[in-house]
């Protein structure tokens, strides 16, 4: 998915996702720990939380960022809304 290169520019909405994906992670650690999962266990599962909400968030967040870039669009070019 190509993205304009003024969309690409900010790193916030990537930062927010690996926040996100982080926090998962983290509380499924913790969960983890207190259902006395071993330390195998809890590493894989936290991993596999981490990956699984990153690239669902990394696919939503590309996909929006493409749908809603109004870049490249010239004023003859505007979108037209039915109203």
């Amino acid at each position: 998915m190509k993205l304009c290169p003024k969309c690409g520019q900010s790193p916030l909405p990537f930062m927010m996702v690996f926040l996100i994906a982080s926090l998962s992670a983290f509380t499924t650690w913790l969960t983890m720990t207190y259902s006395q999962a071993g330390l195998i266990e809890r590493i894989g599962g936290s991993t596999l939380v981490f990956l699984a909400v990153g690239a669902t968030l990394i696919h939503y967040v590309l996909t929006c960022m493409k749908r809603h870039c109004r870049h490249q669009e010239t004023p003859a070019q505007g979108r037209h809304h039915a109203h």
